[in-house]
C-alpha cells in the first residue's frame, strides 16, 4: 500500500470511476457535481488521514533532534486525503507529502516509516554519520484492517453521485 515518496492509501476502482465522471461531464451542472463528487470522497477519507497524523504524533521525539522546526507536526501538516478525477491516474487515497522545507529532510514521511531509517552527520560534525530510525510503520499501522471501510466509503460517495445522475434521467 505505501511505496516511494510520497508514499499514500488508496481506493482505485477506475472503471466504475472513470464512467461515473464520463457521466458528470455530460450534465449541464457538470463543473459542480465534479467539485461535489471530490469533496465527498475526500471526506470520506479524512478520518484515515487523522489516525495517520495522530500516529506521528504519537512517535517518541527521543533521539531526534530537538531543533526547530519540530519534525513531527511538519510531517503531520502534509498528510492529507487526495481525489484525482480523470487524467493518467484516478481515484482517492490519503497521502503523505514530502516536507521540502523542514531541515533539509524532504523524505521524512518516508524515512521516518522504514524499518532501515535514515542516515544523517551529526550535528557540528560533518564527518560523523549516524543511524536514526522513527516510528517504523506509522503510515502504514493507521489504516491496518481498515483499508476496507475507507474504500467502502469511497465507493459509497461514488454511488450516491450515480444515483443523483441517474434520477435526472428518469
Amino acid at each position: 500500500m505505501a511505496g516511494g515518496p510520497p508514499f499514500s492509501l488508496g481506493v482505485e476502482t477506475h472503471q466504475g470511476l472513470a464512467a461515473l465522471v464520463r457521466a458528470i461531464r455530460a450534465e449541464e451542472d457538470g463543473k459542480e457535481l465534479r467539485k461535489e463528487l471530490a469533496k465527498n470522497m475526500r471526506e470520506a477519507l479524512k478520518p484515515g488521514a487523522t489516525e495517520a497524523k495522530s500516529s506521528i504524533m504519537a512517535m517518541p521525539s527521543s533521539g531526534l533532534m530537538p531543533t526547530a522546526p519540530a519534525l513531527r507536526s511538519a510531517v503531520a501538516k502534509k498528510i492529507r486525503p487526495e481525489v484525482k478525477l480523470g487524467g493518467r491516474w484516478s481515484g482517492a487515497r490519503v497521502k503523505a507529502f514530502k516536507t521540502k522545507n523542514v531541515r533539509g529532510f524532504p523524505n521524512a514521511p518516508k524515512r521516518l516509516n522504514r524499518a532501515g531509517g535514515w542516515r544523517h552527520p551529526v550535528y557540528g560534525n560533518r564527518e560523523v554519520w549516524v543511524q536514526q530510525h522513527g516510528k517504523v510503520d506509522w503510515f502504514d499501522d493507521a489504516f491496518k484492517g481498515r483499508e476496507g471501510a475507507y474504500k467502502a466509503a469511497v465507493e459509497e460517495a461514488m454511488e450516491d453521485m450515480a444515483r443523483r445522475i441517474a434520477s435526472r434521467a428518469e
